[in-house]
Formats: structure tokens, sequence, C-alpha cells
């Protein structure tokens, strides 16, 4: 199913990144990356976190947790780095298995 969810767009996808979940829809910078597992399931991560805070809130957690990171790190990257969302994505994204493991709201550890 999320197969058919996967789109490519350079144009979507923010500079400097391969791909970018907007649910429902995971958009990659390059065909060949549908067949990069790591990067399906770090995307597949985020949208369980999209639906576990009902999609609106959990782009109003990511912009405002994005602007206080930005404030501390005064880097960019950093900032993306140390979100809790995205660090549980990279720091589960080789267990291929995980969401079917994944505790509800587990995002809320890496804060």
């Amino acid at each position: 199913m999320l197969e058919n969810m996967i789109l490519i767009s350079k144009y979507i996808v923010p500079k400097g990144y391969i791909g970018i979940t907007l649910f429902p829809f995971v958009f990659l910078k390059y065909r060949h990356l549908k067949k990069n597992a790591l990067l399906i399931n770090h995307e597949k991560i985020h949208l369980r976190q999209q639906l576990e805070l009902l999609i609106i809130l959990f782009y109003l957690w990511y912009t405002i947790e994005f602007l206080i990171r930005l404030i501390r790190y005064r880097n960019w990257y950093l900032a993306y780095k140390n979100l809790a969302f995205e660090r549980e994505a990279y720091l589960k994204e080789k267990d291929l298995n995980y969401l079917k493991i994944r505790p509800f709201w587990s995002f809320i550890k890496y804060l």
C-alpha cells in the first residue's frame, strides 16, 4: 500500500534532503531511493508519528520544536537533527521491525 503513496519530486523535497513525509505521502527526490529500505523505514516512522499526533499537531509541534532548537543551536542542521521526531527516526531506521513493537508516542523519550 505504501508503494502507491511514495511519489518522486525533486521540487517538493527541500534542498539538502532526499525525502520528506507529508501525510499520507512520502516524497523522494529520486526514483532509485524507493529501494532504500532504511530511508523508507525512516519515513514510515514519520508517518506513524504524524498519525499519533493527528497530523496537524505533528506539524505544529515539529515547527515549534524546530524553532526552539534553532535558537538554541543557531545551526539549521543541528536543530533538525536534534528534533525528537528526527532522533527517533534516525536511531530506529535500521530496525525494519521497529514499527511492529513501537510504543505509542515513543518520540517523547527523545525530547
